[in-house]
């Protein structure tokens, strides 16, 4: 025998070692089957009955809920659709599983299957897809309190419907929610409640690739049916579009190609294969650009902030390649112009010519000295031109618009000058008009 060691004790640590630990306490892991057994035992318990009401009344059964949101895989725009895997709770009362809590040794019993208990009849009624996890074991677990109180945890990956609004896309947010309901039990037997103090709660540091979550909302959402009332739960996150990654990828590409546009007005007149192959460049490049735009979106009914960009871009650079057809047809019609009036000057200057010299010269020659006694039709010329200015210095002056364009004698040239200005000054003005709109309006929105 061992000195000092009582002998009850070394014959219990002999006889049942596992209820002895090394201080000497008593371990009650073992009575937890003990428990399960008696208080899951087939002629105690019934699984298919849900628990009474409050306080032991026949009124319907309460189940807190409450989220914790891990992670939020992506939102997709054309399927309207989102991924979000969370840790999913619940916990009710259900007083048939009170159990001997042996003076607080045993805080709660831990199943792992779910039959064994009474279980909510909870469905996500957005959703489109759902698994569960299974990786090392199955992310499950259902508490059991000595007070009867249930605590189920599962984490689950979903995929939800979220219907979007894009009118204000890509300046827009987005509102997606995820709805809980009882599918069988009506209200008069089960009511779902957001759990007092923080019902839902996100990872911290959640990082969406084009989406930032603001904030998120926790409300009811009860629905009535012709087979009664459903208790219902929603939790609405709030995701604003990160504008940055548009800016970059479509807004200032956009600019970039109606400012090479403008190009072509600069460019000389006769160098049509460069002012043709600029514009088309452009333009094919700018269609290119809003199919790429319109591809990663769904085709919805209604005009989106983008539409109306990209439109009024392919508007511009159009325009741009309708400015030089306009120009080459007016440098035609400046040529065409020029040749009437150098014949017109040529027959003047024939018919200037004094018959009577002619027939003083035989060999066809001109008599140029004979010209001045002769010639009373440029005397008559010539006191026109004296009138004329003296009209001219009696008209008003004309404005610096005029002036400014008169340095250029041809409507060819004037018409691209004019483009130079014209052009920047409109797209300028439509920026202003854009910018203002729809920033305008998302702020309505969000108030």
């Amino acid at each position: 025998m061992w000195p000092g060691v009582p002998v009850v004790v070394l014959l219990i640590s002999l006889l049942h070692p596992s209820r002895c630990s090394q201080g000497g306490k008593v371990n009650f892991r073992e009575k937890e089957k003990e428990v399960l057994d008696d208080i899951l035992g087939e002629k105690k318990y019934d699984a298919r009955i849900r628990p009474s009401g409050e306080n032991g009344t026949d009124g319907p059964a309460t189940v807190r809920v409450n989220l914790f949101v891990r992670s939020i895989a992506t939102i997709s725009d054309i399927k309207m659709e989102y991924s979000v895997q969370l840790t999913f709770r619940e916990q009710w009362l259900d007083e048939r599983l009170r159990f001997n809590d042996f003076g607080g040794k045993l805080k709660y019993l831990t199943l792992t299957e779910a039959s064994r208990v009474w279980m909510p009849d909870l469905f996500f009624s957005n959703e489109k897809e759902g698994h569960f996890h299974n990786i090392i074991m199955p992310n499950v677990y259902i508490r059991i309190f000595p007070h009867g109180s249930v605590l189920y945890s599962i984490r689950i990956s979903l995929t939800l419907s979220c219907p979007m609004n894009l009118k204000l896309y890509p300046l827009d947010r987005q509102t997606c929610s995820l709805r809980m309901a009882s599918y069988g039990w009506t209200t008069d037997d089960l009511v779902f409640q957001w759990k007092e103090g923080d019902p839902v709660q996100v990872v911290k540091n959640l990082h969406l690739p084009r989406f930032t979550l603001e904030k998120y909302l926790t409300d009811y959402c009860n629905s009535k049916t012709n087979t009664g009332e459903y208790s219902c739960l929603k939790v609405d996150l709030l995701f604003k579009r990160e504008f940055s990654y548009y800016l970059i990828q479509i807004y200032i590409p956009c600019c970039m190609l109606v400012i090479v546009s403008w190009v072509s007005f600069w460019l000389d007149q006769s160098a049509v294969p460069a002012r043709v192959s600029l514009g088309v460049t452009t333009l094919l490049t700018m269609a290119t650009q809003t199919s790429g735009i319109n591809a990663s979106l769904p085709p919805v009914s209604y005009t989106k902030a983008i539409d109306v960009w990209t439109g009024v871009c392919l508007t511009f650079v159009f325009g741009a390649l309708l400015e030089f057809a306009l120009v080459n047809y007016a440098s035609r019609s400046d040529m065409h112009r020029e040749n009437m009036k150098k014949k017109y000057r040529e027959m003047e200057h024939s018919s200037s010519v004094d018959p009577a010299t002619e027939l003083l010269e035989p060999d066809g020659a001109t008599n140029f000295q004979m010209n001045p006694l002769v010639r009373h039709r440029d005397d008559k010329v010539t006191m026109d031109k004296v009138r004329q200015c003296e009209i001219h210095m009696q008209l008003p002056k004309k404005n610096c618009c005029r002036s400014w364009l008169s340095k250029f004698p041809t409507r060819s040239k004037r018409i691209d000058v004019i483009s130079r200005i014209t052009f920047p000054l409109v797209f300028a003005l439509f920026n202003l008009v854009y910018w203002s709109t729809y920033l305008f309006r998302e702020e309505a929105e969000n108030e």
